[in-house]
């Protein structure tokens, strides 16, 4: 058998060792390994609290041990220094380390040593095992009591002295401490605070500012929340800060933060002064456990002693409440019998009475409220100089005559306009100052109550009351009660007053009505007339005298509400534009255009029936509407009657006009719901009709609604693409016709509309020029056109572009170009400017001038379609054009053969006259070789159009070079 090194038998040692600490100590003796630095690690909480024999080994050697368990549990190769005596696989491990060239110990004493090590840590895990049923007993029975104190009747220092007890039986709390935290305040209340050494401390129930606490260690808790635990430099250790010692130096110290839903609502402290006495960290998790259920507890007891406070300050306010409502009800009451009796002297005024019933019965209610067996009501008469008595009830006095204003106690009371409450003793000191005459006071009264009666400032009488005999007489309530009574008698009289004032006034105002009445309808008759005058005026044109667009409004509204009520009731509107009306005003004058305005509304009035209405719109707008069946067919008839009203020329000023009309027709029905539908759908069918050629009538359709939507879209599409700029340039050479070099670019706009792609202006310019966006659009053309053509023209060739004829209105159009030059660096002499005919007959003058500016600033001007406009040859010479550019429309007869003659004439005729006038003469459209021939034949040298190049972006002509 092996032996122990004393000579002692392995397994008697082994069985007298009861730790695990004296079975290492046995295995490294019996083995020899001691000595060359072995060990030996166990844990019932594997791989934590390990504890090793010899005490002291390095921390890789305990790595090592781990990582051996953990490698043999995981089926790998464990390092060969380490033997595992036993593992369980959960939590009890114990295991050997021998380091090389350590004699490792014998199979038979590492199997012995194993199994009594089993059997110790075993019994180990059962004292820790029994010693923790004790401690959680003990805690159960803890908090029974903790919950048990906070339902219990103790006040609350004998409960927290009761608290104290209990964490004395968990751990050493002779020096203990709870300190409650008010976040909004920012103070601790030391609620409980027993030290047996430092007696300095917070007296309990005081709030203490936390600022004053500041770095202390209750100051952690509170900010950080978390636990702290240790002596003076372990506690130092785990705060964020330096520490503010304060109160006597404790040899350990625990302090717990008391949590409610994350926030800290206090502190619980315990220490010891003793050496030797320390906390664990068992003790610290078991002080944040009771400490969540004492606070628990506090705030039941503080709810608790809340609670029974507010119910005794309730009941005292509700004893209090008892006693004023008690009062509160005899006074209404009171107010109950005064209201009453205030109402029913209201009632007397309105009774059809006399008057000595009506003073009676006020009497009688005042009788209800006060003592009045007697009564008087004293009056002022209307000059305020007598006295009237017209009731009286009195058991002595007799003479109530009427007098003359003196010094008696009625006057008194009028003189004073307040209440008077007269005894004996006031009697006297009134008669010694002289307020009342002696000889005006009737039998003696013990105590006389007069109170004035009012109309509005004024006093107008008194109410009295007296008593000759009674002891008790009246008191200040008596005067109150017939205050208020004498406000219901004075109104009552004044209504009595105002009822007979108000009947002999309905006498004379009946008189009066009579003779109103008369006069009042010889003025109603002349307003009507003047109305009616009105009315016509209002609803009709000054000019023709026809109904205006109001009177047609009202008329529409009208034929819509009958077409909704019957819709076999159809109706139609024509509206009716005078053609090229301008013209006439501006030619003839306006005089000569109201006169044929009024011939106009003449023939028109003769085209319709009774029932139908014409009116005059706005300028020269006029509008029919027609109502019968059936519909269309009336509304087309009377349009070529309109039509062919004008046929026959007007005579105007000694001129013989010939006008003419075009109409738009709208057929009403049922999903027309106001007026402003039907003469918008009627404008357009009138717009329609013009565009095709004037004098012609359109009728309103779908596809007119389309139209109408598709250029209010389109309209929209403008204004975004404005924000948007998606417009851009494209540029078109202009050649010489007999080598095609080229002399110049044509800026060309397009619009890169983001669905429908790359839109020439032929899609949109229409409705730019319309809506008034061109000049905008023109604006961001110019701009974008000059910066992308500078490097195309270079110094010896130049850039046109077309203006819109909007522009040339505007008298800073020449300043604003140039700027624009100068902003971009764009030479000027590089520049031409495109205009239409139209443009220069607009207002020629205006124009001559702009174009002469230009030219002084190097900026030259050409003329664009020239042959398709209003002008003449024998008007160009007025303008200082350097280019004029033959329009398309005369080039493509020349594609064929025989050469149309018409268009070879007016080529010849624009050619002579570029030559006498000096100007550059440019052919459009030019897109085969024929058209380019034969313009060179007949002597024109310039040219534009497909066949020298299509409209491309300047990037696409400068790679061409």
């Amino acid at each position: 058998m092996e032996v122990v090194p004393d000579g002692e038998s392995l397994a008697g040692a082994l069985l007298r060792a009861i730790t695990p600490e004296e079975v290492a100590r046995i295995l490294l003796e019996a083995g020899g390994a001691a000595a060359a630095g072995a060990s030996v690690a166990w844990s019932a909480h594997w791989p934590f609290s390990i504890e090793t024999f010899p005490p002291a080994v390095p921390g890789e050697v305990l790595r090592e041990l781990r990582d051996a368990v953990g490698d043999r549990r995981a089926g790998l190769v464990a390092s060969p220094n380490v033997h595992v005596m036993h593992d369980d696989g959960d939590a009890r491990v114990a295991a050997v380390h021998c380091p090389a060239g350590c004699p490792s110990p014998g199979h038979g004493v590492l199997a012995l040593t194993s199994l009594r090590m089993e059997e110790v840590l075993s019994i180990q895990h059962l004292q820790g095992t029994i010693e923790q049923l004790e401690q959680a007993e003990l805690l159960q029975r803890s908090l029974y009591a903790i919950a048990d104190m906070a339902g219990s009747d103790h006040e609350m220092p004998e409960m927290l002295r009761g608290l104290h007890r209990i964490v004395s039986e968990l751990m050493y709390a002779e020096n203990f401490y709870i300190a409650l935290y008010d976040s909004q305040r920012d103070t601790l209340n030391f609620i409980y605070f027993v030290d047996t050494v430092d007696t300095d401390g917070p007296q309990p129930g005081e709030d203490v500012p936390l600022s004053v606490l500041e770095r202390g260690l209750t100051w952690y808790l509170i900010r950080e929340g978390k636990p702290l635990m240790g002596n003076d430099d372990e506690l130092r250790a785990q705060v964020p800060g330096p520490v503010n010692w304060q109160g006597a130096d404790s040899s350990d110290w625990l302090g717990v933060p008391m949590l409610r839903d994350g926030k800290v609502r206090g502190a619980l402290v315990v220490q010891s002064y003793v050496e030797g006495t320390r906390y664990t960290v068992a003790e610290m998790s078991l002080l944040a456990f009771v400490a969540e259920h004492i606070l628990t507890a506090l705030e039941r007891k503080q709810g608790r002693d809340e609670l029974e406070r507010h119910v005794a300050e309730r009941t005292a306010q509700l004893a209090e409440a008892n006693r004023e409502l008690r009062h509160e009800v005899a006074e209404r009451k009171r107010g109950e019998r005064l209201q009453a009796t205030l109402y029913r002297i209201a009632a007397l005024a309105g009774l059809d009475e006399s008057r000595e019933h009506f003073y009676r019965h006020v009497h009688d209610s005042v009788g209800e409220l006060i003592n009045a067996r007697n009564f008087f009501i004293a009056l002022l008469s209307e000059d305020g100089e007598e006295v009237t008595f017209p009731y009286v009830r009195d058991e002595f006095e007799r003479n109530w005559g009427a007098r003359r204003r003196g010094r008696g106690l009625t006057e008194f009371v009028l003189r004073t306009g307040k209440a008077q409450l007269v005894d004996l003793e006031r009697s006297r000191e009134l008669l010694r100052t002289g307020d009342i005459d002696s000889a005006m006071v009737g039998t003696p009264t013990k105590v006389w109550l007069g109170v004035p009666l009012f109309d509005s400032n004024r006093a107008i009488g008194v109410v009295a009351v007296q008593d000759y005999e009674s002891d008790e007489g009246y008191d200040d309530r008596d005067v109150e009660l017939l205050t208020f009574a004498s406000h219901q008698i004075s109104s009552s009289l004044q209504r009595h007053r105002a009822a007979e004032q108000l009947r002999l006034a309905n006498v004379e105002l009946e008189r009066r009505v009579e003779e109103r009445t008369v006069e009042l309808r010889a003025e109603i008759a002349v307003r009507e007339q003047v109305e009616a005058k009105l009315q016509h005026q209002v609803m009709h044109d000054a000019l023709t005298g026809l109904p205006n667009r109001s009177y047609l409004r009202d008329h529409l509204d009208r034929a819509l509400s009958t077409l909704a009520r019957d819709p076999l009731k159809g109706f139609a509107l024509l509206y009716v534009d005078v053609d090229r009306f301008k013209v006439i005003n501006d030619s003839l004058g306006h005089l000569a255009g109201d006169a044929v305005l009024k011939q106009v509304a003449l023939r028109m009035g003769q085209c319709v029936r009774g029932p139908d209405i014409v009116s005059r719109l706005a300028g020269d707008e006029f509008a029919i509407l027609l109502q019968g069946e059936p519909m269309p067919e009336i509304a087309t008839k009377v349009a070529r009657r309109v039509l062919d009203a004008f046929e026959a020329p007007l005579e105007v000023s000694g001129r013989s006009l010939q006008v003419s009309t075009s109409v738009g027709i709208a057929v009403v029905d049922g999903h027309y719901t106001a007026a402003d539908q039907i003469l918008h759908d009627a404008d357009i069918a009138l717009y329609r009709a013009k565009q095709a050629g004037r004098s012609r009538f359109e009728l309103f359709d779908e596809v007119m609604q389309r139209n109408a939507m598709d250029v209010l879209d389109l309209e929209q599409g403008l204004r975004d693409a404005l924000v948007r700029d998606e417009f851009e340039p494209c540029f078109q050479p202009l050649v010489r016709l007999d080598d095609g070099s080229t002399l110049g670019y044509e800026a060309l706009l397009r619009w890169r509309h983001p669905q429908r792609g790359l839109l020439a202006p032929g899609d949109f310019l229409d409705v730019a020029e319309d809506s008034g966006l061109i000049e905008a659009i023109d604006w961001r053309m110019f701009h974008h056109a000059l910066a992308a053509s500078r490097e195309l023209v270079g110094t010896d060739r130049y850039v046109t572009l077309n203006v819109s004829p909007r522009l040339f209105q505007r008298e800073d159009f020449d300043v604003r170009m140039l700027a624009l030059t100068s902003e971009l660096d764009f030479d000027p002499a590089r520049l031409r400017l495109e205009v239409t005919e139209g443009t220069l007959l607009n207002d020629p003058e205006a124009v001559v001038a702009v174009l002469h500016r230009l030219r002084e600033a190097n900026i030259e001007a050409a003329l664009d379609d020239f042959g398709t406009g209003y002008s003449s040859l024998g008007h160009v010479h007025r303008f200082p054009l350097k280019m004029i550019k033959i329009d398309r429309s005369f080039v493509t007869p020349f594609a064929g053969s025989p050469i149309e003659m018409r268009s070879s004439a007016v080529i010849e005729a624009i050619l002579a006259l570029g030559k006498a006038l000096g100007v550059e003469i440019v052919a459009e459209g030019i897109e085969t070789e024929a058209q380019r021939t034969t313009l060179l034949g007949m002597g024109c040298e310039l040219g534009q159009g497909y066949l020298f190049g299509r409209p491309a972006p300047a990037s696409h002509w400068l790679a061409s070079r």
